[in-house]
């Protein structure tokens, strides 16, 4: 039986909950903002979204798209640089990441409020209301911090778009370590507690990382998008190549 035949038998019906605040922060070097006007025309004409009871300008502003609430909080002042540089450590599709950022002098909190809806929806609306930031503004990067993730203007841009496809863009969600080991490579997830699921580890395999990096990106995009449910810890077998 292959393992997403097993997955497959686990499945399970989404329930009903009230789901957790989400946050991320674009961003910026030059004590920029946004203009909320530019955001909205964005989420139209790309995201064929329309977001509905704008409220406040400058510093604060707050919309709804599908009944969630969004805040958009600009702060004249850097992310503490010590949770950057955290994150940064361990940020393979950023190296430049603590050098780019270290001068940053503003940021947005882009918050979806919590509510009934599931994380994946919640999770699309945040990816593209920061896609419209991204894309109106001279954002460097994205900072998720309780993804463990720093993910650069470019990246994010190229990426929100497998939502277009109803794809779900793995690396915005999820971040996916990879490290060598003495005795093969090693793969692990952070973030899929996001989505009430258990975290992910590949440990000694012999495929490259290259490849353990798109397996496992495969593996979460299907459990999430498929609401798998682990009722407990399992091992498979060592992954190897052909």
């Amino acid at each position: 039986m292959g393992l997403f035949d097993f997955l497959k038998k686990k499945e399970q019906p989404a329930e009903t909950k009230k789901s957790k605040v989400l946050l991320a922060m674009p961003m910026f070097n030059n004590g920029e903002t946004i203009e909320i006007d530019k955001v909205v025309d964005y989420l139209k004409s790309n995201w064929d979204t329309i977001p509905s009871d704008i409220n406040g300008e400058g510093e604060t502003v707050s919309f709804l798209i599908d009944g969630e609430l969004i805040v958009l909080a600009t702060l004249p002042a850097q992310i503490p640089f010590g949770d950057i540089q955290g994150t940064a450590e361990y940020a393979y599709n950023w190296p430049t990441a603590e050098k780019d950022l270290e001068n940053h002098n503003s940021h947005i909190i882009v918050t979806v409020m919590s509510s009934q809806k599931s994380e994946v929806d919640r999770f699309c609306i945040l990816t593209k209301v920061l896609s419209s930031i991204v894309a109106t503004t001279n954002c460097i990067g994205v900072y998720h911090g309780s993804q463990s993730l720093l993910i650069p203007r470019e990246q994010y841009l190229h990426s929100a778009k497998a939502l277009k496809t109803n794809q779900i863009p793995i690396d915005l969600w999820i971040y996916i370590g990879l490290r060598n080991g003495e005795k093969g490579n090693n793969a692990y997830t952070y973030g899929l507690t996001a989505f009430d699921k258990l975290e992910m580890e590949f440990i000694n395999t012999e495929l490259e990382l290259e490849d353990m990096f798109s397996f496992l990106s495969n593996i979460c995009a299907y459990v999430i998008n498929s609401n798998i449910i682990f009722k407990s810890h399992i091992s498979s077998q060592t992954c190897k190549t052909a």
